[in-house]
């Protein structure tokens, strides 16, 4: 035989193949569980919830906001809409961007009430004419997760809630 051949059949037999070698060794094997990872922090828990009630100043929140793509946390202090309850609405975020060269306008209501309602709602209608909206992505992903209004009042309507 020549040499091309003798490789050739040193790896059908397997002693070339790392697979077969007697030297392979699993990744169990070399693990040693009696060092605790230097990641792990049975702690953390509850310097995380420390550092979330300073940074709302003792106010409670209906919900945690993140982002419905990469579940970054955009808001840990908001306000669920009453009707809407999928949609929020927050002064302070975190990890937001807003698009300021995409205003969205918001026309209001055009909807006619009857005699019972027709006082407030008529103000309020004619308060939402004419509001301008930029559009808030997440600083992460670039998702959009809602708009900002003229007050600077944020109305999020595209993020995953969690529990405060």
């Amino acid at each position: 035989m020549n040499n091309k051949d003798d490789e050739k059949h040193k790896v059908e037999e397997g002693e070339e193949s790392p697979s077969h070698s007697q030297q392979t060794v699993s990744d169990d094997d070399e693990i040693d569980y009696s060092v605790k990872p230097e990641f792990y922090d049975p702690e953390l828990d509850d310097k995380d919830e420390v550092w979330v009630q300073k940074k709302r100043g003792g106010r409670t929140s209906d919900a945690i906001l993140n982002c419905p793509a990469c579940f970054t946390t955009l808001c840990l202090d908001c306000q669920r809409h009453d009707r809407n309850v999928t949609q929020y609405r927050a002064m302070f975020v975190v990890n937001c961007k807003i698009k300021s060269e995409q205003v969205v306008a918001h026309l209001g209501s055009k909807r006619k009430r009857g005699k019972k309602g027709r006082g407030s709602s008529e103000a309020k209608a004619g308060s939402d004419m004419g509001k301008t909206y930029k559009r808030v992505c997440c600083s992460v992903c670039s998702t959009e997760v809602g708009v900002i209004d003229e007050e600077e009042v944020y109305h999020f309507f595209n993020v995953i809630p969690s529990e405060s």
